[in-house]
């Protein structure tokens, strides 16, 4: 059998981005640079409930390569009866950029991200944390806020070690400064994707909890009744044995197979663009297969 570098041209893919449009440390402008720089075939900027990334990506696309997808990653609620820890994340690929329902569903979002970043904020400063919002938003630049910037001002008043540090310490589920997030519904978000156009994919599987066991197999098939187009089967922590089951999980429910590194810089440095922890090669055809779904206009 062939491994996947061996049919796929030099350099792979990488469409699982973050960047300064969320809660990445890179540009849009410098990941397309890296990108080309690196010899990558395709990227996608899948910033976390915002297009700024993609808009950016796609105004400074450098000839030839790489090709640009337009992309989001959505903070969504499971389907009732599906026991997942927090969001299901839905990726959503080629959308018209300009869809007036994507781009208010997101905006309510991002509305609601700086809404708990100043509720975590206060449980900081009830714990003894004299943190300042304004601190905070000084990290986040053209992004929103999220809880990767509250872990940085940790760090930066020497609270906390690293990111890690921060998010198991005061950030995480079930630690003192932990605020939910305002999820909208799954079906909702396959629907406002694919009205824009685009392909929504299940991000990152192996977050599901397979518990009950086949839970992730009835997850899938429940969201391909949805809507769903696509699950990420090529992923930075993805095992040998997960990959192969969520390939196969694809061609069982007739799924598109994308793949991406969850890229974000300097934030989460052992992850590299298009590389992952350095052995991740996700093949050209998912980009191609992809492109093939969307309109022109949107993948470029």
């Amino acid at each position: 059998m062939k491994k996947p570098l061996d049919s796929n041209p030099p350099g792979g893919i990488d469409l699982h981005i973050h960047s300064t449009a969320s809660d990445g440390t890179c540009t849009p402008e410098e990941i397309v640079a890296m990108a080309a720089n690196r010899g990558l075939e395709a990227i996608a900027i899948t910033d976390h409930d915002t297009l700024g990334g993609s808009r950016r990506a796609l105004v400074h696309t450098i000839p030839e390569r790489p090709h640009v997808i337009t992309g989001v990653e959505i903070s969504a609620q499971p389907p009732n009866g599906f026991s997942v820890d927090g969001s299901l994340h839905v990726l959503g690929y080629g959308m018209d950029l300009d869809h007036p329902g994507l781009n208010q569903a997101l905006d309510d979002l991002q509305a609601a991200r700086n809404g708990r970043v100043a509720r975590i904020v206060e449980r900081l400063n009830h714990i003894g944390i004299a943190l300042n919002i304004d601190e905070v938003l000084s990290r986040v630049g053209q992004g929103s806020a999220g809880r990767p910037h509250v872990a940085q001002a940790l760090m930066a008043m020497g609270v906390a070690r690293d990111v890690n540090d921060a998010f198991d310490r005061f950030l995480a589920k079930g630690k003192p400064a932990y605020v939910s997030k305002y999820r909208i519904p799954c079906q909702e978000a396959l629907a406002l994707i694919r009205s824009a156009d685009g392909v929504p994919v299940l991000a990152h599987p192996y977050l599901v909890p397979d518990d009950p066991p086949g839970q992730l197999t009835r997850l899938v098939e429940a969201l391909s009744g949805m809507g769903l187009m696509g699950i990420e089967a090529y992923y930075s922590h993805h095992l040998p044995a997960a990959q192969t089951f969520y390939l196969e999980t694809a061609r069982r429910f007739d799924l598109l197979v994308t793949g991406g590194s969850d890229f974000h810089g300097t934030l989460i440095p052992e992850i590299q663009l298009g590389r992952g922890l350095g052995d991740l090669c996700v093949p050209f055809a998912c980009y191609e297969a992809l492109a093939d779904r969307v309109p022109r206009r949107n993948a470029v």
